[in-house]
Parts: C-alpha cells; structure tokens; sequence
C-alpha cells in the first residue's frame, strides 16, 4: 500500500536550472495543487515567490513576522519585513 503525501517541500526547486525546466516544475507544483496537495516553497528569489505562492510567511530570527497575501504582496514588503521585523515608525 502506497502512501501518498499531502504536503510537497521544494526548497530553491528552480536555483540554476533553465527556462524549460523551470516552467515544468511550476506545472508539477501547479498540479499537485489542484490535488489539493499543500506545498511549502522556500526560495530566496522574491520575484519567483511573488509569481508562485498564494501567501508568503517572512521569517526573521527564525519566527514567522508576517503572512502576507501573495496577490497583494510586494519585494519592498518584504525584504522591510525581513530586515526589520515591521514597517518604519
């Protein structure tokens, strides 16, 4: 009996890989999501977070600061969230 995962990690599934291949694992996430599999990607290229990811958890100091909604979501955001933990007072 085969288990089947409901969670995928891809931790930096497109660093130094090209073009052709990058769209194929962006189908393969596409349709394990539409599986209504989760998955959780860790990559440290914004614009590639920002077209993939529906939310965007920013750590800092190993804590989550902010779930952010990917649709709304911007670099600046989140490279403030990362590097300060909240927007200048």
């Amino acid at each position: 009996m085969a288990i089947e995962p409901d969670v995928f990690i891809f931790d930096e599934p497109t660093r130094g890989i090209d073009v052709g291949a990058k769209a194929e694992i962006y189908r393969i996430m596409r349709e394990l999501s539409s599986q209504g599999k989760a998955i959780i990607m860790v990559s440290s290229e914004l614009p590639e977070i920002l077209a993939v990811c529906d939310r965007i958890a920013v750590f800092r100091g190993g804590r989550i600061v902010k779930i952010l909604e990917g649709n709304s979501a911007s670099e600046e955001q989140i490279l403030e969230l990362a590097i300060s933990g909240g927007p200048s007072k």
